[in-house]
């Protein structure tokens, strides 16, 4: 017989009483749960009949946004002026001087954002996301925390980016349902490269407004039931440490959003908007690149539009060398004819939204072919005519000679570098093919993000790849790529570069401040393609924009390109020295010893009479085939300073301040 008994039998009733209790509380606190949710989704249990007959308007809104070049902040304003017109004031708010553990006293929230880099939030939320984040993630601040909360969200993107479209906003949605806030109104996503940026807005402030007025509101919130932990479950956060410590570095270094820009294109609504298309890859997709909004942004620019997806436009050193004023830093390195030279492109589009772009981002992008394609034949034949009407314009100019003129109307070279990502375009070697074909020389220059397309590009004059950063952080800062795998990309592209027989060249854009520190990077990527030319210039100001937050001070002067320039000569261990320079453009080239010093003189010009005939010929041929003698006054540290001295040159008279009010 066991000892105790009476004690074994006490024990276990107490064992199981407090089992019960425990089972007991754990019921009544579920039950008060789904109690308190139903009644905050639920209206009075006994409302009046007057209540019932007018609809109650909410409070009012507290009204977020967060925006770094200003898209988001000017569509909070047109929000606050809707709510205001209808008796409902709320004023804009930018996120980083807002509290959230105000939220939980917050009987409307809405919030205005786009999504940053990789899908994170912009600098300006990234404390409010990481507050949502972590405590979403602390149990101890239960899923009823923010039950007095409504909330709508408006995301601003860009759906070139794919899966990282709006994540921002969808992942604010996705934290405050998780947190038992209600979303009153579906998150709207607005494309900002897409065209339909202000129509979606307006649709999505029509029922914010009708929320707000009581005259329409989900009682379940838009989500039914769903409070936000189904889709947490088994999913990685969208936002971590490392973002926290990334985006502090990007307020630090004033980096702007990388979806947030491309709006303040769209000022009013536009008609004739596109639709359609196929998914990115395919070769010829039913709608056009060209939107009536982009064609009106860069025809406002000068540009010349080509078809559906291509353009042209007259170069100012064109006009330049036509009076006889100097011709281009091309002029000075190669030879070309800057009054005989087309600057144009095949596509308008680009893979990457580069902080220097002088195009102001004004022109779509994507990262493949997914609209109406030309036909080659058709672009060359439209861009010459385009080409040949704009210089006829210049006739009667001062300076302009009738046999220059006459030169400039026929076209002997093609800077395929206007904007966007000449390669993307399916038939890229047709169309210069046909350009070679009229006797045409080819500069094509590419991003560095499509090595597939450069090893399978026929053989051109000149073949550029654009060589914005020496690191994977300060490429992604400049370049602002939008493919996830832009560095390996980026490798690549150098290494295919290293394969070409004709003429190849690494361009560098020197962006004070961003990229001109990293020069033992630089030197490293080198080897990599092995270019016969590097050339080094300075970064062009083209004014202050809501898409870039470049100023003056990260505009080199040319002594600061002509010491980054000798540097890197001296870390190529030889390979490399320095062969020619253009003052007035603040560019330096540095060329290859072993191929183009021939007894002690430089040879970077080109034949390109003698191109023509060996491109025609189908032959194997490299670059060495085709070189010609550079000009003493092209060579660097001539007195000239890469100046033509058969040309006259020509300074403004710059008055500022007080002389400028002088008569």
């Amino acid at each position: 017989m066991p000892p105790f008994p009476a004690a074994t039998t006490a024990s276990a009733t107490t064992h199981l009483a407090l089992l019960v209790v425990l089972s007991s509380s754990s019921l009544f606190f579920l039950y008060k749960s789904i109690t308190l949710r139903r009644l905050r989704r639920s209206p009075s249990s006994t409302p009046s009949p007057t209540a019932a007959a007018a609809p109650t308007p909410a409070a009012t809104p507290t009204l977020l946004y967060a925006s770094v070049t200003g898209t988001s902040k000017d569509l909070a304003a047109r929000l606050s002026l809707r709510l205001t017109d209808a008796g409902v004031p709320a004023r804009p708010t930018d996120a980083a001087a807002f509290d959230p553990d105000d939220l939980p006293s917050v009987p409307l929230l809405l919030l205005v954002l786009p999504t940053h880099d990789a899908g994170a939030p912009p600098p300006d939320a990234a404390f409010l996301a990481r507050w949502l984040a972590e405590t979403t993630a602390d149990f101890r601040a239960g899923a009823l925390l923010l039950s007095n909360l409504r909330f709508a969200v408006f995301g601003v993107g860009s759906r070139a980016y794919g899966e990282t479209f709006n994540a921002a906003a969808r992942s604010f949605s996705r934290w405050l349902r998780a947190l038992g806030a209600v979303e009153v109104v579906p998150v709207g996503e607005g494309d900002v490269d897409g065209g339909d940026l202000d129509d979606v807005f307006e649709e999505w402030c029509g029922r914010v407004l009708r929320v707000v007025k009581g005259e329409e509101e989900d009682e379940d919130g838009v989500n039914g039931e769903t409070n936000g932990f189904e889709e947490l479950d088994g999913e990685e956060s969208d936002y971590d440490d490392e973002d926290d410590e990334e985006e502090e570095e990007e307020v630090a270094t004033g980096e702007v959003d990388m979806e947030d820009i491309a709006g303040k294109a769209i000022a009013k609504k536009q008609n004739g908007k596109v639709d359609g298309g196929l998914p990115n890859g395919g070769q010829n997709g039913a709608r056009a690149m060209v939107t009536p909004i982009i064609r009106a942004s860069l025809e406002k620019q000068g540009y010349k539009i080509v078809g559906s997806h291509s353009g042209v436009k007259i170069c100012r050193w064109t006009k330049s060398q036509l009076r006889g004023r100097g011709g281009c830093y091309k002029h000075s390195f190669y030879g070309i004819e800057s009054h005989r030279c087309m600057e144009a492109t095949p596509s308008l589009a680009c893979a990457n939204k580069c902080v220097f772009c002088w195009r102001h981002h004004t022109n779509p992008v994507g990262k493949s072919w997914k609209w109406k394609m030309d036909d080659p034949l058709d672009i060359v034949n439209t861009a010459i005519d385009e080409h040949r009407k704009m210089v006829k314009q210049m006739k009667g100019v001062p300076g302009v000679k009738p046999e220059r003129l006459a030169e400039g109307l026929s076209p002997r070279h093609c800077a395929l570098s206007l904007v966007g990502e000449p390669i993307m375009y399916p038939e890229i070697n047709a169309l210069v093919d046909d350009l070679h074909r009229r006797h045409i020389s080819t500069f094509l220059v590419t991003n560095a993000q499509f090595p597939d397309k450069i090893k399978a590009l026929k053989p051109i004059t000149q073949l550029y790849v654009s060589v914005d950063a020496a690191t994977k952080e300060s490429l992604k800062a400049v370049d602002r790529p939008l493919f996830s795998d832009f560095w390996e990309r980026f490798l690549d592209s150098l290494k295919s570069l290293h394969d070409k027989d004709q003429r190849t060249v690494y361009r560098l854009t020197l962006v004070k401040g961003w990229n001109v520190e990293e020069i033992d990077a630089y030197a490293n990527l080198l080897e990599l393609g092995q270019p016969d030319f590097i050339e080094i210039k300075g970064v062009t100001y083209c004014g202050s924009s809501a898409t870039s937050k470049l100023t003056m001070e990260n505009v080199p002067w040319h002594a600061d390109v002509k010491e980054f320039s000798e540097v890197l000569a001296t870390k190529s261990g030889g390979v490399y020295e320095l062969a020619c320079e253009h003052v007035h453009s603040c560019c330096v080239l540095l060329a290859k010893v072993d191929k183009f010093k021939i007894n002690g003189k430089w040879h970077t010009w080109i034949d390109y009479d003698r191109f023509n005939e060996l491109v025609m010929s189908g032959k194997p041929f490299k670059s060495s085939d085709y070189m010609a003698m550079t000009p003493s006054w092209a060579v660097y540290g001539a007195e000239e300073g890469g100046f033509d001295p058969d040309q006259a040159r020509f300074k403004k008279e710059r008055r500022h301040g007080a002389a400028a009010l002088k008569g």
